[in-house]
């Protein structure tokens, strides 16, 4: 079973990004009051948008397209696993 279909059992509605963000799956996110949201290594995704543009304009657009989007209470959460190196 994959990392998206585990999802899809708990919530479907968890699932906010295209399934070519699924590789960079950390895990789920507890928020306050119980909301759980798909936690998404930051690295992984603007690697992964690097594949189709410059790492400049991934970042770029990963700022502005990705992390700006409030989808709801179930807008995914992005983890700068740099840190923690």
């Amino acid at each position: 079973m994959t990392t998206r279909e585990r999802l899809a059992e708990i919530d479907e509605e968890l699932l906010m990004l295209a399934p070519e963000y699924d590789e960079a799956i950390l895990g789920l996110a507890e928020r306050a009051g119980g909301m759980m949201a798909v936690a998404y290594d930051r690295g992984r995704v603007i690697d992964i948008l690097e594949r189709q543009m410059p790492r400049e304009d991934a970042e770029e657009w990963f700022e502005f397209n990705i992390v700006q989007a409030w989808v709801g209470e179930l807008t995914p959460v992005f983890i700068d696993t740099r840190v923690a190196e």
